[in-house]
């Protein structure tokens, strides 16, 4: 487990880079917290890190939006207004996976079962203050 605590969103992209440095094709990050928890902002950072020129915006309401990296596929899927695991499947998720792309799942909780049980676990919290986070990461074993 890795436990950070950032003040901005300088300090989240940083985090979010240092991740980006270790994902390989295939895999999963499950993010989840409170909606304005920094998320997206999470996101970006990833894709930045990982050389998407666009602007990365939340998936909230396309549910999947895809960018490409000179390493891979990223693939960031908002589960928030899905109903369940079958939803998840009708949106592309095992195709992504099996296209080597590296999927970012918020709201995993949805995904149920569907979300592998080694997926790199996001977590973004609110504290008392507005402008702190703290984004614990975990994975468990294969």
């Amino acid at each position: 487990m890795s436990l950070y605590t950032v003040h901005s969103i300088e300090e989240t992209w940083k985090v979010a880079a240092d991740i980006a440095e270790r994902l390989t094709p295939g895999m999963v990050l499950a993010l989840t917290g409170d909606l304005g928890a920094g998320k997206t902002t999470f996101m970006q950072g990833l894709a930045f890190a990982l050389g998407v020129k666009r602007p990365i915006t939340s998936p909230t309401f396309t549910l999947c939006q895809e960018y490409e990296t000179p390493r891979f596929k990223l693939v960031h899927m908002d589960l928030y207004r899905l109903n369940g695991p079958d939803d998840l499947l009708t949106i592309g998720f095992p195709e992504h996976l099996e296209s080597g792309a590296v999927v970012a799942v918020e709201w995993p909780e949805r995904g149920g079962d569907l979300i592998p049980p080694n997926a790199l676990h996001i977590s973004l919290k609110l504290s008392t203050d507005a402008d702190t986070r703290t984004i614990e990461i975990t994975q468990n074993a294969n």
